[in-house]
Order: structure tokens, then sequence, then C-alpha cells
């Protein structure tokens, strides 16, 4: 756990600081003297009172990476929590063994089992009207909380920064809990995957920041008042909940209105979705800052190179966006790809924005860990090494893969990837493929439908059938394991990729080639 002694905020440096070596930054100030000045570091109301409706709260489908989370933090603020989940799981062991009450299997009965009647039911947007446990509390006149409205309650007393984006969120929002966590602050946080140096993916912490991956794809972010907002990246997505392009891209503009007077936003310059939402927001009186390699404003990051390492990689970048040697400094990054390189400006520019100190924040991106399944290495069978990513997206595959085939060197990449959600597959069959084409080798599994019914001729092989390098579709679930141990061959890289339960696979494959060495 974090000491409790806290750093002094970074102060401007009227001095041109020296050259910084790999891995520091130094002298980095505030972006506007103007700008009101950030409360001093775990000075919020962390002793701030639970919510009313918070304090004896039934989660539906608490076993889920959001809803876990918030399950995590009430438990730890004194909330008496209940919920209940299709299934047994990891999750539910943990909450249980933290004092939850747990129901497998969602039926009405559950909320008269509890000693009291719930102060609030908090559901997702995944739980449908017609789920028994919800439609008893709506007959028993209990209020219903959706999840951001309670993560919302939860960040009540803290200076708060959400970190949104088509992608990137869960890594970015990961970069700076760790970085802040380095510089000996406790922030609060709740995110969509587990981190790898606590294997937590929410906590309740004794500083006064609270940092929250927002959710752009049922446009619930929109609960939250930040005062530190970052965007790394805005593209169409999730037309099955906002219908059109346009109304995707509006729900970033009206993000970005929620920040709190004097707020913060941060975005990408090198995304044309993110550079546009800042100038929309600047125009209306925002302050912006941007970052990469597009950076050009006075307070801006820009990115002046990124040099790949089998290890991460190290993004040098210029202050200020001047190229004097006087403003360049370096940035280590302990996970590869470019695109994480950004990330972890993204996170570092938050971290001074929220009064932690450049230098620090920069050793504790160095040391940053990752996020389970993203590009996880699940292990090593001979000469062939397996590692399982979350990308769905095509944006996402390409970057993951381009960064895979740094960590290759010289052996093949074979990707096994399962879509996810038929409506997503159907839109960008033809960008799914062209992003594999980055692979040596690929598998295309069956859609992972989640949430979605099955839609007639909507299936894995819309992808398969486009794909220009060697591409084998495997409807058959079962198996896909014994397809991928066929096709590999020694120095190979095989990355199993998708939302759904394809991450399953890697230890199945890593399985049946010790088997079959054994075997030989």
């Amino acid at each position: 756990m974090p000491e409790s002694t806290q750093p002094e905020p970074a102060q401007p440096d009227s001095t041109q600081p020296e050259l910084a070596q790999p891995g520091s930054v130094s002298g980095a100030t505030r972006p506007d003297a103007t700008a009101p000045e950030p409360a001093p570091p775990g000075s919020a109301l962390t002793d701030a009172p639970l919510p009313e409706q918070l304090r004896r709260a039934h989660l539906i489908g608490i076993g889920g990476a959001g809803m876990s989370g918030i399950a995590r933090i009430l438990l730890a603020r004194g909330a008496a929590v209940s919920g209940s989940d299709a299934k047994e799981s990891r999750a539910l062991l943990s909450l249980r063994a933290q004092g939850a009450t747990l129901f497998v299997g969602q039926r009405g009965e559950n909320l008269a089992a509890l000693p009291e009647p719930p102060s609030a039911v908090v559901v997702s947007t995944a739980i449908k009207e017609t789920n028994p446990e919800l439609a008893e509390a709506r007959a028993r006149g209990i209020p219903v909380l959706h999840r951001a409205q309670a993560l919302a309650g939860l960040m009540t007393g803290h200076r708060v920064a959400c970190i949104a984006g088509t992608h990137g969120k869960t890594s970015t929002t990961s970069m700076l809990t760790v970085a802040l966590q380095h510089c000996r602050l406790d922030p609060s946080f709740a995110i969509g995957g587990d981190l790898n140096e606590s294997g937590a993916n929410a906590h309740h912490g004794g500083g006064g920041i609270f940092v929250a991956e927002a959710d752009e794809s049922d446009g619930s972010f929109l609960s939250y008042t930040p005062s530190v907002a970052v965007v790394t990246n805005v593209e169409p997505d999730h037309l099955d909940h906002h219908g059109t392009a346009e109304a995707y891209v509006k729900v970033f503009s009206d993000f970005a209105g929620r920040l709190e007077p004097g707020g913060l936003l941060i975005v990408c310059a090198d995304d044309p979705g993110a550079n546009l939402l800042g100038d929309e927001a600047a125009a209306a009186g925002v302050r912006v800052r941007r970052y990469g390699r597009q950076a050009t404003g006075e307070g801006d990051v820009r990115v002046l190179g990124y040099t790949p390492s089998p290890d991460g990689g190290v993004v040098r970048i210029a202050l200020d966006s001047t190229e004097s040697a006087s403003t360049e400094h370096d940035v280590r990054v302990a996970v590869p790809g470019e695109h994480m390189a950004l990330n972890a400006i993204a996170a570092l520019l938050a971290g001074v924005e929220l009064g932690a100190p450049a230098d620090r924040l920069a050793e504790g991106l160095a040391a940053f860990g990752g996020v389970r399944r993203r590009f996880e290495f699940k292990g090593r069978a001979g000469d062939v090494r397996v590692y399982d990513d979350y990308a769905h997206h095509p944006t996402e595959v390409a970057a993951q893969l381009r960064a895979v085939r740094t960590a290759a060197g010289t052996g093949r990449v074979l990707v096994v990837f399962q879509p996810h959600l038929y409506s997503r597959t159907k839109t960008f069959a033809a960008e799914f493929a062209e992003a594999l084409s980055l692979a040596d080798e690929v598998v295309v599994l069956d859609v992972f439908g989640a949430r979605e019914e099955p839609v007639p001729g909507v299936t894995g092989a819309l992808i398969a059938d486009r794909v220009p390098v060697p591409v084998h579709y495997q409807p058959a679930f079962d198996l896909a394991t014994g397809l991928v141990a066929d096709l590999v061959r020694p120095g190979d890289l095989v990355v199993t990729m998708g939302a759904g339960d394809v991450t399953q696979l890697g230890p199945e494959i890593l399985a049946e080639l010790d088997r079959r060495t054994v075997g030989a």
C-alpha cells in the first residue's frame, strides 16, 4: 500500500531542463498559468459519506468487470453488498470472501432472501427488463440505478479523472493508476480490466483522486463530471446502440461538455476524431491539451519518435511542442507498440494535471506491467509463445498486430481471432480482414454474440473470406485448439484475440502442444 507521505505538486520551472535520460521527464509545467490550481494530492473529502441509496446495494450481473469493481469499492466503504450472476466465477469467489452476499442464478426470490430490502438495485445496459430480479425490484418499488450512476455516486468528494475513447481506455486508465501509485498517491480506481501489478480492477484509495474508465458504448459516461478527461480516439463503434456514426461522435462532444468548470480535456492530436473534439471544446472555452506527432499548440506534448524493443519501447517527446534539445525527453514504456506509448503520454499529462510530479509519473509508466487480456503472456511450449489480447475492433487489431510483429522477432505471427458481436462483424468485415493481414497466418472463429441475437448470414466467414494471407475458418470452437496445434511451427508467436471466450484457448493450446511434445 502506498505510504501516506505525499509529494509536492509539480511546479513551473523557469529554467530550461537538461536533456532527460531514457525513462525520465523533467521540467514539466502546468500548461496555463491562469488555470485553477489543482487541489493538493490527497486533499479531497475521501471520508465523504456513502450515498444513502448505495448503503445496501444489490448488483445484478455482479461478476462482470464493471459491476465487480463497483462492488469491491462499496464493500471497502462499508456498504452491505449483495448480487447475482449466471455462474460462479473468480470474481464471485473474491467478493464473497470480502463479505458480499451472492447468488448463482438470477431469480426474483433472491431479493426476498436478503435480511433487508436493498436500498438500490444496480444494473448495466446488458441487463434486460425481463430479468427476474430487475422485474421484482420494479414491482417492489426499489430504486434502480445504472452502473455508471452508482460509480458517479462513489466519485463524490474526489478529484476525478475519466479516460474515454473508442480504443485504449483500459490501458490508459491502468497506466495513470499505476503511475499515480508510484508517486505514493493512493487513488481510488475503477477499470475494465485487472492490473497485472495487483490483480484488481478497482480499489477504494486513501487519496483524494478517483481514476475511472469511462465507457461510451451506451452513453453512460455522461453520468460523470470529471475535472480531467482524456479522449484517446473517436472512431465509430457500437452503432447497435448509437445508430449512426454522427450520433456516436456527438456523445463524445456531450462528454467533453460534462467537464467541471476549469477542467482539462486531453486529446490525441493524431486521431482525427479526437483532434476535432479538441477543436470544438476549445471553441467552447474548455482548456485543451493535445499529445501526439501532430500536436503543435502551446502546452501540447509532441511525439518526436518511437523506438520499439522486444520488451516495450521508448517514446521521445518535446514539451511545449518545440524541437530544441533542451525540451526533449524520453519516456520508457514496458509494453510494446506505439499506440501504447501514446496512451502513456496521455496518462502522463493527466497525472501532471492532477498535481503529481512528471519524473515520478514517468518512472511509474516505465514499470507498468500491463493489464490482463492486453497482450498478456500465457506461456511457452517449446519454442512457441502464446499471448492473449482483447482487441475486438479493426483499429485495435491492426495496432496490436504491429506491436506483436516486433515481439515476434524473426518468428511467424499466428492469430486466432474471434469476432465480437454480429453487428460489428457485419459492419467491419472488410476492415477486420485488412487488419488481420498483418499476421502470417490466421484462424477465424465464429462470432461471439454476447448480448446480440444471431443474424442470418453473419458468421466469421464474412471476415475469413476476405483475409489475403493464409486463413482458416473454424466455426467449431472445440476444434480450434487442435487446428492451431497443427499449424504452429517452432519460433511462432500465437495470439488469441477478441472480446469473447477466445481467451480460454491460450492454456488449451499450450497444453495440447506440451502433450504432443511428450508423445512425440
